[in-house]
């Protein structure tokens, strides 16, 4: 890869672990619901009057907006507001890439390599450090709880992950315009209804400059610039020559949260991501790729 590519990588990594301790900011001005509906009203509603060709069928983009904008989101903003770090949910949340082979394996019938089975086997190892962790009192139950959720998250961005396959859409970016605009109505909807239309008018009607940065760095940040440099980083490259740069994400994530929200990370915490580290490895990285790349051209 091309140095300015390797730094579009590198921020885009950047921008989405920052991500985490961005959400959990916002969850201070936002019930998490509605934090999630206006990221994605502002990511998509204006610009899909830009870009008005359909960049797959109808019934994926609805499939995508549930899966991923719908319930992935909601159940990440909803379990970080319960509790769940923004380190932690950062980490936990790339289990999606092995839920992914689980669900592929399922509903498609692709059958996971042993490297792939071998990398299944240690992420679980790390999740299963993790629950045990919380689960014996080192963090409250509500972190306990929450990490649940962001556990279902996974789950869903895997079924998102599958859709997007099946869409096959030549334009990502446009893709996720489209997710969004159809995303953010019926997340409103839900707010409205589940978190009172008192709450959500007095949240809309007091935005302060906190509340109102947190919707801009969600939505244009992390949402657009972020899957804009990725698809068209996918475009330049292979996908196993991208792919890997996804692991700075927890990284990132579990950096950040340590340093500008003072997030305790604990030693079993820290073992617990390099079994789920090990396993990213051993699913997103081919065999043989590192001694490749250092092949002269």
């Amino acid at each position: 890869m091309k140095p300015f590519h390797i730094l579009i990588a590198i921020c885009v990594a950047a921008a989405w672990g920052i991500n985490f301790v961005v959400i959990k900011v916002g969850l201070d001005s936002f019930p998490p619901i509605l934090l999630s509906a206006l990221r994605f009203g502002v990511a998509g509603l204006p610009l899909i009057f830009i870009w008005k060709t359909r960049p797959a069928p109808l019934k994926w983009i609805i499939a995508i907006a549930l899966s991923m904008g719908v319930f992935k989101f909601n159940l990440l903003f909803i379990g970080m507001n319960l509790g769940a770090g923004p380190g932690l949910s950062s980490l936990v949340l790339q289990m999606q890439a092995f839920f992914t082979v689980i669900v592929a394996f399922l509903l498609l019938g692709e059958r996971p390599t042993k490297r792939q089975m071998m990398g299944l086997g240690f992420a679980f190892t790390g999740l299963g450090i993790i629950m045990y962790d919380l689960s014996v009192g080192t963090i409250d139950e509500g972190a306990y709880i929450g990490i649940l959720f962001v556990i279902l998250a996974a789950v869903f961005w895997a079924l998102s992950n599958i859709s997007m396959k099946k869409a096959q859409s030549t334009n990502p970016l446009h893709l996720i315009i489209w997710v969004s605009a159809f995303s953010s109505p019926v997340l409103f909807v839900i707010s409205w209804f589940t978190e009172g239309s008192d709450t959500v008018t007095y949240a809309l009607t007091h935005i302060n400059l906190s509340g109102g940065l947190t919707v801009f760095y969600l939505a244009v940040i992390a949402t657009l610039a972020g899957f804009g440099g990725w698809a068209y980083l996918m475009k330049e490259y292979d996908a196993s020559t991208v792919a890997p740069f996804s692991l700075l994400v927890p990284i990132f994530g579990m950096s950040s949260s340590s340093i500008l929200l003072g997030e305790e990370i604990s030693q079993a915490s820290i073992i617990a991501a390099l079994f789920i580290f090990a396993g990213l490895y051993l699913s997103t990285i081919p065999s043989g790729f590192f001694k490749r790349k250092r092949q002269p051209c």
